[in-house]
């Protein structure tokens, strides 16, 4: 079964960072492509990163610069570093085995910026 179990998140002020962890099991992580996704409050699923089997990564233009995607296949584990956060990056984050937001999700973490 697959499982993908997302932490990390929290109150942040604007400017801050934070990193996002997505523990995954039940299938060979290290073949599959991984994305985060996230979703702001009232708002539809909104893709925000992919990181490939091979290690290469894309983004979405708004966090460009200021995120970075990366994997750990020892430890079978997927990471978000956020940095320069601003309030519009406020949402409910989820990792996804899958290059788009068509996949397998966990259960989110919340990130909130706010002063």
């Amino acid at each position: 079964e697959v499982q993908l179990v997302e932490s990390g998140g929290g109150l942040v002020q604007p400017g801050g960072s934070l990193r996002l962890s997505c523990a995954a099991s039940g299938f060979i992580f290290s073949s599959n492509p991984m994305s985060w996704v996230r979703q702001a409050p009232g708002k539809g699923l909104e893709w925000v990163s992919v990181i490939e089997s091979n290690g290469g990564t894309s983004y979405t233009d708004s966090v460009k610069g200021r995120f970075t995607i990366s994997r750990d296949n020892t430890k079978n584990t997927l990471y978000l570093q956020m940095n320069s956060l601003k309030p519009e990056d406020t949402a409910v984050y989820y990792c996804v085995k899958s290059r788009n937001l068509y996949g397998i999700r966990g259960q989110g973490t919340q990130v909130t910026v706010s002063s």
